[in-house]
């Protein structure tokens, strides 16, 4: 699926950690899917005016600080067995049901910070997640907040759940089609890494876009649940397929930018999942 202006801009310079580049780059890029200049060019007002970009000197954009938040998020992809910690049966607990709802830029960036660190809501206003994330609530609490949370919002740890309730809150999350996903994602990953090096360069560029695209949004995303809800080793083998799908894709798209005057990437694929934050 051919990606929106907007979303191909913040994919795009979040390659590049970040860095400024040249508007003539990102025209370039977009052409490759159909995207005309003027559209692109429109993108990149909204965002400029959105607070989301910065315009670093005449012609080239680089991310603001409010969307470094949340690549930082997105970047740590690779390391995510680093996030996680065993998990001894308490539970993180986000109240949000005293905060307002009338503005519906704010609901947004709160349900997207909740959403990053893997919260679902087990009743109206109070979210949960498995306190298994490195650090403990004190961490996940300073994540939140950093990704979008109202400082309002209350997060304590909760244990002790009645039986009841703690048969829901494990009932949040599908960890079946979790486990599915991540093999089909690795299956996809495989295959097209397989076949890049033989495509015309733009089509690669293209491809490496949409699969290793879709592995990031899924990664970014992915709750980090613990055994039993769902297996570790399944997340821990897409991670370790989308390191190789991230050199071969890093090949591709430094050429590519290159030849544009754009900065050398950094990591190649961490992006899709920052344009509706």
């Amino acid at each position: 699926m051919a990606p929106r202006a907007q979303s191909l801009i913040l994919d795009l310079l979040s390659a590049v950690g970040g860095r400024p580049v040249p508007v003539r780059a990102l025209v370039r890029a977009a052409a490759v899917f159909g995207i005309e200049e003027n559209a692109l060019r429109v993108a990149l007002a909204r965002l400029l005016s959105a607070g989301k970009l910065e315009q670093a000197e005449r012609g080239a954009y680089g991310l603001s600080s409010r969307s470094r938040a949340v690549q930082d998020h997105v970047t740590s992809w690779s390391t995510l067995h680093e996030r996680v910690v065993a998990w001894r049966g308490g539970w993180v607990a986000v109240h949000v049901g005293a905060l307002g709802r009338a503005q519906r830029s704010a609901v947004r960036r709160r349900e997207r910070a909740l959403e990053f660190l893997g919260c679902a809501e087990l009743d109206p206003g109070l979210w949960l997640r498995p306190d298994n994330l490195a650090g403990g609530v004190g961490a996940t609490r300073r994540a939140l907040r950093e990704l979008g949370l109202d400082g309002a919002a209350l997060v304590a740890r909760l244990e002790e759940l009645e039986p009841a309730s703690e048969r829901r809150a494990r009932s949040l999350w599908d960890g079946r089609a979790l486990e599915r996903a991540y093999h089909e994602t690795r299956r996809e990953l495989e295959q097209s890494g397989a076949r890049l090096d033989a495509l015309p360069l733009e089509q690669a560029v293209a491809e490496c876009f949409v699969f290793g695209g879709k592995a990031i949004r899924q990664l970014a995303f992915d709750p980090l649940l613990p055994e039993p809800i769902v297996s570790a080793d399944a997340r821990q083998a897409l991670v370790s397929e989308m390191r190789a799908y991230d050199r071969a894709g890093r090949r591709v798209w430094r050429r590519f930018m290159r030849a544009e005057g754009a900065p050398a990437l950094e990591s190649v694929l961490d992006f899709r999942s920052v344009e509706a934050t």
